[in-house]
């Protein structure tokens, strides 16, 4: 037996109807949606206002934007930079930084203080 039966055949146009039908329902008229819009709130007003291009608070904020990222990358930055290098690698400064701090023994003096370190005292005991 080849090819379908009338049955078939006739259930196939059905389905292919049907399912042309169904794609041309899917497309919107001009007129479609239906549904009325809602009218905006006070935060969508506000962001509606404040996103509109040449606006005065747009304007601002664009300005304030790009002085904060000159003064972060041209001058905070780079003298963050040139302190961190003068302070490790060029100061000369006797004890301005200490790589290892000399041990102090009973009778020397603290370099920065001037005090002198006392002796220990004498315990008699069983150590």
């Amino acid at each position: 037996m080849s090819g379908y039966t009338p049955d078939q055949k006739l259930r196939f146009e059905q389905i292919t109807k049907l399912r042309r039908q169904w794609l041309k329902d899917q497309e919107l008229s001009p007129r479609e949606p239906v549904v009325q819009a809602k009218p905006p709130g006070p935060v969508a007003k506000f962001w509606a206002g404040f996103l509109e291009p040449k606006s005065l608070w747009r304007v601002y904020t664009y300005k304030a934007y790009r002085g904060g990222v000159f003064t972060l990358t041209r001058l905070l930055i780079p003298a963050w930079i040139v302190h961190y290098y003068v302070k490790y690698h060029v100061a000369q400064r006797p004890y301005g930084i200490v790589e290892l701090k000399p041990r102090l023994f009973p009778g020397d003096t603290i370099l920065e203080t001037g005090e002198v370190v006392p002796d220990l005292p004498e315990t008699h005991g069983h150590h």
